[in-house]
Order: C-alpha cells, then structure tokens, then sequence
C-alpha cells in the first residue's frame, strides 16, 4: 500500500498540533505517528487517519498511549484492531517474531523448536495459529495443539517436548475484554533476564514480519499438531505427585467457561474421587464468561462461587472449586458449621497446602534439611512458619510473579523442591513444570479433605489448628485501578510518596521500618533514614512493618501490578493465640484492625492524589 505524501504530512501535522494543545499525551503522540509513517503500518493507515480527522483523540490515547510491555506474565491487555498499547493481531505478529529473532540470536542457531497453545478467551485461537506460523515462518519447529489447553500444560509441553521456547496465548483472569501472550523459555518457566528484555529488543526493532499459512506449514511438516499424548503424560506426572488414596468428598468444580475441564477436572476423574461434581452452568467455553457474575473471571473474587451455591446445598458440597480461564490458579469455598459457604484466600490454600505435603512426605520420611519451600515476598509468612515446624528450608525473598519461584527450582536443585506458592492462588509441586498448576492444587486439596472428612473434620478446621499452633495470620489486599496515560502518571506519583515521604502510622499502627527493594535498602521510620542495605532481588516493591516484637505485627507492602494497570497493597497481620478458647477474640481483633487499616489506607492514598 502506498500512501500519499502529502496526505502523511497533514495526518502527522495533525496529530503533533494536537501532542501540543494537549489533546493527546507525547507517548500516544509518538507511538501513532510511527503506525502513520512506519512501512510496516501502512495497511492501518486509513483507518488511523480516520480516527485523526474526526478529531477522536481520547480513542487515539487508548490504543497509543504506550507500548503494551511485557510485565510479569508476558504482554496482557485490551484487544482492539491495531494500536500499540492493545493485544491485536500486529502486536501478537510482533511479539512472536521477536521470540523467534531474539531466539535464534542466543542459540546461535538458524531454527529451534517451540510449542503454542491458547486458552478459550475470544481471539485466543487464532492468535496462538498467527504466533504458530510467525514462528514457522522464521524456520522454527512449531509443536501446536489441536485445540485450547491449560497454561501448567503448555509449561509440561516445553519440558516434555524439549522445546527451545513456548507461548501460551491467555490473559489469564482478567476481563472478556483482554487478552495477552505469556512468552516461555527452554526450561518451562516464563522468561527472565536476559532473555525477557532480549526479545523486547527484537520486538521493538521489529519491522516486516514473514509468514506462512497454516494449512502449508502443517503439510511441510514446519507446524506439528499435538494432543492426547501430551495430555496423558501432562496428567500422569500430576498424578503420580499423589499423597494419599483418600477419594470421598463431596464438591463441586468450576473452570469459569475456561480450560480447566482439561486438567482440574481430568486430576480429579482420573484420581477416582467419588462425590466430585462438574458444575454445568460453567462448563461450555467461552471467552464471555456468561454465567460468572460481572463476566470476571478472577477466583479471587468470592463472587464467582455464588452461581454455585444452590447446587452445592442441594448435594451437601463440603468443598467447592474453581480455576481460572487458563487453569494456572485455584479457589476454594468450604462449608462451615451454619451451612454457609467460606471463601479461602490464597494465603489460606497455600497454608492448608504446604501444611498438608509436609506432614505426609513427613510420615514417608522423605524430608531432610536440604529441602525446601519457595514464596514470594508477598505470601504468608505462615508458610515459612511450617516450612522451620518440618524441619526444611524456605526461600521466602523473591518478587512477585511465578517465574521467580520456577527460577528458584533450578537454581536451587529440583530434586529437594518441595512446594512453591503465591497469595495470588497459584502452587506448585513436583518437577514436572515451572509454572504453577491449579491442576496439582485440586488433587491435594482435595485429598487434604477427604482424609479431614473422615475424621470429622473440615478445611476450615484444619486452619484453626494451625492458627493456635503458629498464631493468627489475617492477609487481605487492596487495589487502586489507575488505566490509561492518567493512570499510569497515578501509580508512579503514589509510589513516589510511599517511597518519599510514608505515613509513620496507619489506623494506631506504629510503622517501625520501610524495606526498599528498588533502593535496596531499609529505612527507619518516622525519620525515613537508611539503616541497613538489602540485598537481592530488586524491583519496585516497599515493604512496610511495626516493630518486630509487635503483637499484632503489621507489614504492608506496595507494588505496581505487573499484568494489570493498578497498584497493588497487601495487608498482613499476625497475632499470639494462647489456645483454642483465644481464638475467636483473637480473629475479631485482627478482623477489624484489618477493616480499619483498609480505611486508612485508602484515605491517605486519596489524599495523595488529590495534592
């Protein structure tokens, strides 16, 4: 296509009056002019400089206000038809073809192999068959399922497969809007340094981008469609991760119109569990998510189980079971004593998790001091506590994102890895992956509740045990969604007064210190001197805590989300609990200590904003 010069200049000219009169910011403003004058853009021209001589500039800033990044689960976001801050066919092509490039550069080898798949959301299929064929296309071996598959899946396949990299085309829980590509190395674990911002150079140098069709790639034998096989041996290393024959238990399980009948549920049949029930409302595919409340697919909402709730009474569920749309995550609501429906946290499962394979490799005797637990920096600290109980190791330093616990396997030996979790529902056990696993998640949950069952016990019962024995753990989070150019302005002027200048308290709670891991150091407070340095990881996260003989003690962490346009708090307490009689006095407390530091919290964010 070729476009007339005159025509480009006055488009350009447009835009830049408009960069100048404040219309559009200087990000959008760049990022349209290169779709405008760039060679490989020129097929969007048309409709771009529609959008320009309508004088649409709020759309414009949408789709331009940045280029989408990668964050910590690949590139992830809004899908429109072209734009550089939106999951399209162009930013996909892009993205694939810098995996390819950057791949090639750091084997020094002219081909490789990779293996593609995609979850049900709404373009999912065709996007996974454009990264398939930009790779095929490259010379690049290309194993490709034959249809949607679960993101722990695609982790086995590198492994299984010995591929040299892998993409998974989800956007995980977010919205029906969304969409994104998670990019994976030869180790099944998603990509990190060097290789992450490797290929972020190459996508960024990225100008015209080879192709082959489909139908000509699989008859060359350039695209290999792959399935059963991959599936079995995927779901038989998951299965021989199993603790116990206990199978009676009564529940439910939902993929939230997501993938998750391809491992949760094929777990839990092939396991034998008796009781277990498929929930039909949420099992057709769809990237809609029609029947989850909102079309918000995220388990970490309490609200996804509500659909659930008639048919779990009606069958006396003790446990109900939800996935997320790729199947990585897993939620849980168990029935307490009233015959209501409790929504567990992250924290909770991860917790009823690791205290679970501990006691059980514990009872095998196969536990010794070289083993170990892995966490983030954000996650329970009670999983630390057990880790110390059972005698073994616990890697509790590492930012947020799965990646770093699949990094932190290899570096520290897979065969003395025990367990890896993150509050945000996602765990991991067993070498097979390097990516967390709903499907793992579901089978020892629910043989940890089906040996309670027999004893007459709940999940929720087990948690008390805990909480008298370690203490109380109360974690929650909160969110500020900061969207757009505005938005991203936002997240950086709060981390800057977090980091410049923190309150010394919240809701009566004294703030003692304040670890910075983008400074790498700690810092005392009210006076927000440095007293001590840090070291690795770094990354921009705060961490605020009481004094360490505090009851309760207090710690607040702050982060900008890595996958989604907000930033991120969480709340962690944990109080002495004498004995099962304290409990409950001590649950209220923490309750509405927690209630009042959320108050406080979003008060002085709101403040902040408003200077």
């Amino acid at each position: 296509m070729t476009i007339p010069e005159e025509r480009a200049k006055a488009v350009a000219s447009t835009v830049s009056q408009a960069a100048s009169d404040g219309r559009l910011s200087a990000p959008a403003a760049e990022n349209l002019t290169n779709w405008l004058t760039r060679a490989e853009y020129h097929e969007y021209f048309d409709d771009l400089s529609a959008l320009v001589d309508a004088g649409n500039f709020q759309r414009l800033e949408d789709l331009f206000w940045q280029e989408i990044p990668f964050g910590t689960g690949g590139r992830r976001g809004l899908m429109a038809e072209f734009g550089s801050a939106t999951i399209n066919p162009r930013t996909i092509a892009e993205s694939a073809h810098g995996m390819a490039v950057y791949l090639k550069q750091a084997t020094g080898n002219p081909t490789g192999t990779a293996v593609v798949a995609c979850d049900t959301r709404n373009q999912s299929q065709p996007f996974a068959e454009l990264v398939a064929t930009t790779f095929a296309a490259h010379g690049i071996k290309v194993f490709l399922f034959e249809s949607f598959r679960s993101t722990p899946e695609l982790s086995f396949a590198v492994r299984y497969l010995d591929c040299d990299m892998g993409a998974m085309i989800s956007a995980s829980h977010n919205p029906p809007s969304d969409n994104g590509i998670k990019a994976y190395w030869n180790t099944g674990g998603q990509v990190l340094p060097p290789h992450d911002t490797g290929i972020i150079t190459c996508v960024q140098q990225a100008k015209d981008i080879p192709q082959v069709s489909l139908a000509d790639a699989i008859e060359a034998g350039q695209i290999q469609l792959v399935g059963k096989e991959v599936d079995d041996a995927y779901l038989d290393a998951v299965l021989e991760m199993s603790l116990s024959e206990s199978r009676e238990l009564t529940g439910l399980y939902s993929p939230l119109h997501g993938v998750g009948e391809t491992n949760c549920w094929q777990v839990l049949e092939r396991a034998g569990f008796n009781g277990l029930s498929l929930f039909e409302p949420h099992r057709q595919p769809d990237g809609n998510f029609p029947n989850v409340p909102d079309h918000f697919p995220n388990p970490e909402r309490p609200v996804v189980f509500e659909p659930m709730f008639e048919e779990a009474r009606r069958i006396e569920a003790d446990v109900l079971l939800a996935s997320d749309p790729d199947a990585d995550r897993l939620a849980a609501c168990v029935k307490n004593p009233d015959g209501q429906y409790v929504h567990l946290t992250g924290n909770q499962i991860g917790a009823l998790l690791t205290d679970y394979i501990l006691r059980k490799r514990s009872e095998r005797q196969d536990l010794s001091p070289d083993h170990y637990l892995v966490e983030t920096l954000v996650t329970s600290r009670m999983i630390g506590e057990l880790a110390r109980k059972y005698g073994v190791r616990i890697v509790d330093d590492l930012l947020v994102g799965f990646k770093y616990i699949g990094e932190t396997i290899d570096e520290e030996g897979p065969e003395q890895f025990v367990f890896g979790c993150e509050e945000s529902l996602g765990y991991l056990a067993g070498t097979y992956a390097r990516d967390k696993d709903a499907g793992i998640a579901a089978l020892y949950l629910a043989e940890c509740a089906s040996e309670l069952r027999q004893t007459g016990k709940t999940l929720l019962d087990r948690l008390d045990e805990l909480y008298v024995e370690h203490g109380y753990y109360l974690e929650s989070q909160l969110s500020k969604v900061c969207t757009g150019s505005e938005g991203s302005r936002q997240i950086a002027q709060l981390m800057a007064a977090f980091r410049e200048s923190p309150p010394p308290e919240f809701a009566g709670v004294e703030l003692a210190l304040v670890h910075d891991y983008q400074r790498h150091e700690t810092r005392a407070l009210p006076a927000n001197s440095p007293t001590a340095d840090l070291a690795d990881p770094k990354g921009n996260l705060l961490i605020f805590e009481s004094a360490a003989d505090a009851d309760p003690h207090v710690r607040i962490a702050v982060r900008p989300s890595g996958t989604e346009p907000k930033i991120k708090f969480y709340l962690f307490q944990r109080s002495l609990c004498a004995d099962a009689g304290e409990l409950t006095e001590v649950r209220n407390r923490a309750r509405d200590l927690n209630s009042n530091l959320t108050s406080a919290l979003n008060e002085w964010i709101e403040e902040q904003l408003a200077d």
